[in-house]
């Protein structure tokens, strides 16, 4: 809602990503950033990719773990994301995006069900569901170092740090047993 207000409403894109955007340097005068980056994109390409994402991973934990535990995954995953990116990140930036939060849902979703096979967009060859998580995370990690696209891959990977450890912690207490497998 917040990407759509900030085309609908009076003011330009960077108004918005001001006051939601979350930036190391202003995280103490802004806390709400921590949350309000989450909800905030930069263009409709941003959030069609992390929608799209959302959706896969978003549905498949919904239905192991319930709602309060999806959501609660969700949020402190992508909190997690933005704590890794002021501690990792470039002071002077600043972050928008759910990736984060949805990193942690992939993470939970592959230590809750790791022999699930996928196929991981480009390479058309049947996968662990836990293998195309590290694939996708090491390649944008890598082309956002080396051709230095933009992408926060720290928020990335405190994202998927948290979602592996919530997921082992929902496994470990077999909260998922009588659930879709």
């Amino acid at each position: 809602m917040i990407f759509f207000g900030s085309y609908v409403g009076s003011g330009p894109v960077a108004d918005i990503i001001d006051v939601f955007a979350l930036s190391p340097a202003h995280v103490w005068n802004q806390p709400w950033t921590l949350v309000t980056s989450m909800f905030t994109h930069f263009n409709f390409t941003h959030i069609l990719f992390n929608m799209w994402a959302l959706y896969f991973f978003g549905s498949a934990v919904l239905q192991i773990l319930g709602a309060r535990r999806f959501w609660l995954v969700y949020m402190v995953g992508g909190i997690c994301g933005s704590l890794a990116f002021i501690l990792l990140g470039n002071q002077h930036s600043y972050v928008v995006g759910a990736s984060g939060a949805i990193f942690a849902l992939g993470g939970a979703l592959a230590l809750l069900r790791p022999h699930v096979k996928v196929i991981f967009f480009p390479i058309p060859v049947p996968m662990p569901l836990w293998v195309g998580i590290l694939l996708n995370f090491t390649i944008i990690t890598i082309l956002t170092i080396v051709l230095h696209m933009g992408i926060a891959w720290q928020a990335h990977l405190g994202g998927l740090l948290f979602g592996a450890a919530a997921g082992w912690f929902y496994k470990r207490r077999n909260l998922n047993a009588y659930r879709w497998n």
